[in-house]
């Protein structure tokens, strides 16, 4: 009886602990929404992210419509890279910032047309 207990309790413990490990798997995939402050007022564009160990995927939805970004998220270091058509230019958009729990909040760099600033909360 008190093996069959024991081994319920390491059964239960394991089962907790392999579900602690897939939480943070899933790091900063999902849906985020930002808010920016740019040269030229504010935005809030939105991110569908997807890591994969380091690798970060997504896509990114603003005021020059949806497009792909790519990126890396290392510890709390997170970095990623959209290219959106501006007004028939195509413009680069470098995110760089820190991921903690469910924000994130950094610098954003638009090419060659200034930088702004960038926060972000998990929905």
């Amino acid at each position: 009886m008190h093996k069959t207990r024991n081994l319920m309790i390491a059964v239960i413990f394991a089962s907790v602990a392999v579900l602690a490990i897939a939480a943070q798997d899933k790091g900063v995939s999902g849906n985020w929404k930002l808010t920016i402050e740019t040269p030229n007022g504010p935005g809030t564009p939105s991110l569908v992210l997807k890591q994969e160990g380091e690798k970060l995927s997504g896509t990114y939805k603003g005021r020059f419509g949806e497009s792909p970004l790519t990126g890396t998220v290392k510890g709390k270091d997170i970095k990623f890279t959209v290219k959106v058509n501006a007004q028939g230019n195509e413009l680069e958009i470098e995110y760089a910032g820190t991921v903690e729990g469910d924000t994130m909040k950094g610098k954003v760099k638009f090419g060659e047309f200034g930088e702004g600033t960038f926060s972000g909360k998990k929905e």
